[in-house]
């Protein structure tokens, strides 16, 4: 019995004492299965980077291991204590350091000075996540485009942006854009339109509080259920409920609304969507609505509209970009309107040539297989980079590192 997010401890590490660990990148995941979405969306991209350097996945969690291990199809190792990263160091030809949350965990890799160090994330969006200060312990970031950058720019502290945020596209929009493909050609639409509403949850602090399900969201669904113009599908996101329970209640409350629905007309295809990979979410849907997240835009490639919530919580911070100042906002007061403009924007889409132009600047070339091979590129130029700088402290101390 763990307090939540607490890593359970039982490591390798007897077996791994005094051994060599024969990988170039290690990826640092110091998670509980909890946050299996935030590596999960990285595993091909790890996979397509270690045909060229070799990737052993790093973990403090033997449940989050067993996960891993199962589908990731890397090395993966479990380190319950930091003098066992250190000793395998020592002696180990790891020169990259990659990781996908800010952890407070990480900094015990981070001490490491003969690694570079990466932040990957697990999606680029416009919340202050983005923009942490946690940012700065890292020796670069990897973005999805030009507006991470400007975003950093804009709103970090004694941060050069422009030196240390590395835009390498999205390769997860490689595959989904792939995948949606395949599956639209096999989607049988029927008269009604299809709303996907993507939340997110309701963030570890008020500050990034963007989540609707509690604010918005059972309006939202049972004003679209009420309708005889839509089918609703609803992926909610993995944490909901796990920080504050009236998230927890709200993301029952339209399960079941949604639930009855199907039941009383099992024809048209309302649904929840857990565990389900989602470009097939996307695929169906013919409309979005979403949290200031990164399912926004992740959602800007399909081409097709959206409309974004406004945060209840006051203290909430919404950062001033391009697309949170172009996609129309849903207020807790106006649920009503909004669903009554979703045929407006799905039969007109009057800010389709807006977006098309906004989806470059936030997610870069979207040639298929364009940022999987732009990270790699930046990761092989990051390892050359820690070489010369070995190679330069070991001429100042005469001793090679």
């Amino acid at each position: 019995m763990l307090p939540a997010g607490t890593p359970d401890g039982l490591g390798q590490d007897d077996e791994l004492l005094g051994t060599t660990l024969p990988y170039t990148v290690m990826v640092y995941f110091a998670d509980t299965p909890d946050a299996l979405y935030q590596i999960e969306q990285w595993y091909s991209t790890f996979r397509a980077l270690d045909k060229t350097h070799p990737v052993v996945i790093v973990l403090k969690d033997s449940r989050t291991a067993r996960a891993v291990r199962a589908r990731a199809k890397l090395p993966v190792i479990v380190v319950a204590h930091y003098t066992t990263i250190d000793d395998l160091l020592s002696r180990s030809p790891v020169k990259l350091a990659l990781y996908v949350n800010h952890n407070p965990e990480n900094f015990s890799n981070l001490r490491f000075g003969q690694l570079i160090h990466v932040s990957l994330m697990h999606g680029d969006s416009d919340k202050t996540v983005t923009v942490s200060n946690q940012t700065k312990a890292y020796d670069f970031s990897f973005v999805a485009g030009q507006a991470a950058v400007d975003r950093m720019a804009a709103y970090a502290t004694l941060y050069d942006a422009s030196s240390r945020c590395i835009p390498v596209g999205r390769p997860q929009v490689d595959e989904q854009l792939q995948r949606r493909s395949e599956l639209q050609a096999t989607i049988q639409r029927g008269e009604r339109q299809t709303v996907l509403y993507a939340p997110t949850w309701e963030g570890a602090q008020v500050t990034a509080a963007y989540g609707s399900v509690a604010s918005h969201g059972v309006e939202i669904v049972r004003r679209i259920l009420d309708t005889t113009d839509y089918r609703v599908v609803y992926r909610p996101h993995p944490l909901t409920g796990v920080r504050d329970a009236a998230y927890g209640d709200a993301d029952a409350q339209v399960r079941d609304a949604i639930a009855e629905a199907a039941e009383r007309e099992p024809d048209v295809g309302h649904r929840v969507d857990v565990g389900v990979d989602v470009a097939e979410s996307f695929a169906i849907a013919d409309l979005l609505v979403c949290d200031v997240s990164g399912v926004a835009m992740d959602w800007l490639p399909s081409g097709k509209p959206m409309l974004m919530t406004r945060p209840a919580e006051p203290s909430a911070r919404v950062a001033r970009t391009p697309l949170t100042e172009l996609v129309p906002a849903i207020t807790t007061g106006d649920v009503d309107a909004a669903v009554e403009s979703f045929r407006e924007h799905i039969e007109h889409d009057p800010l389709r040539s807006a977006r098309k132009e906004l989806t470059d600047y936030y997610l870069g070339d979207l040639t298929p297989g364009a940022s999987t091979r732009r990270f790699v590129e930046a990761c092989t130029r990051l390892v050359a980079l820690r070489d010369q700088e070995m190679a330069r402290i070991a001429s100042h101390e005469g001793v090679v590192l």
